[in-house]
């Protein structure tokens, strides 16, 4: 299935922008945008990811929500 055709795992309906490298679950792999900021959010990062859209989309939603991310990226500045 391409890229383009792909949906979100979790929600169904998103585009996804990001996949999970090393899933739990192997039914869930690709997540969209909102899909993927919810599990930031939630504190269940993907730890071993990559990006699907050429930009670093989901790497600038752990910039903005990842706490844990922000505090080491801070102490070793």
């Amino acid at each position: 299935m391409g890229a383009h055709s792909r949906k979100c795992d979790w929600c169904g309906s998103g585009t996804p922008i990001v996949r999970d490298m090393e899933p739990l679950n192997a039914d869930y792999q690709y997540w969209c945008v909102e899909c993927a900021r919810a599990l930031i959010i939630k504190g269940d990062p993907i730890e071993t990811y990559r990006e699907l859209e050429g930009e670093p989309i989901y790497g600038r939603l752990l910039d903005e929500h990842c706490t844990l991310k922000r505090f080491y990226s801070f102490a070793t500045a």
